[in-house]
């Protein structure tokens, strides 16, 4: 067990965190919520009914969406783009990750689908990629569905007419939300693969060795 937790030690922290804040997040949710329906004068809701409700699939598929789109953009970006100096850009002159995968397919501990070959390498290639942006169309038709519902109970409560989906996904409110999230995603990625041209943080794989020259491209 202790080696599994070692081994593991990043993702379930990781996992752990993003457990305890979404948690966070649906009780503060949940509390705001239901300020807003006094202030409205409406009847407050039950924990269990917010967590289904259109507000907090909103807000959660709105975040979720930017950030995969951000992680799968990056991974297809850095297959084919160069930053020079920079630990998030593989080196200028190539390296091993562009050979031919199929030459390893002899390895006895290479991939399944690397052994195999034919479709199944091809596709498994680009299949984080491919994962990544699955993710973010998923959570792009959440935070529409979720937001579909809020912005109609909204509506009612102003008097004015529900409009179908397809006319929330017209609106500016939807784009918004949206495109408030991903400029801030590819700004901060940005930001890293240039700060990590000049700046160091000693043990991070995400780091250039503290004495490499700035011009060294790539971790290793």
């Amino acid at each position: 067990m202790r080696r599994v937790l070692r081994d593991n030690a990043l993702s379930l922290t990781m996992f752990t965190t993003f457990l305890l804040a979404f948690a966070g997040m649906s009780v503060a949710g949940h509390r705001f919520a239901n300020g807003e329906s006094l202030e409205h004068r409406q009847p407050p809701q039950s924990y269990p009914r917010y967590l289904r409700s259109g507000p907090f699939f909103e807000a959660t598929f709105e975040n979720w969406e930017s950030e995969f789109l951000q992680m799968g953009a990056y991974v297809l970006f850095t297959a084919y783009l160069l930053q020079r100096g920079s630990p998030e850009s593989k080196k200028p002159q190539g390296n091993e990750s562009d050979a031919d995968p199929g030459q390893d397919r002899s390895k006895p501990d290479a991939p399944a689908p690397v052994r195999r070959g034919g479709l199944s390498l091809k596709l498994y290639e680009h299949s984080l990629s491919t994962a990544l942006l699955l993710l973010f169309a998923l959570s792009f038709a959440g935070h529409a569905l979720g937001g579909h519902v809020d912005y109609n109970q909204d509506q009612l409560l102003h008097g004015a007419q529900p409009i179908s989906l397809w006319s929330f996904l017209t609106t500016s409110a939807f784009w918004f939300q949206s495109l408030q999230n991903w400029q801030s995603e590819f700004l901060s990625v940005g930001v890293l693969a240039v700060l990590g041209v000049f700046l160091r943080e000693r043990g991070s794989p995400e780091s250039k060795p503290v004495a490499e020259p700035h011009t060294t491209t790539g971790t290793a």
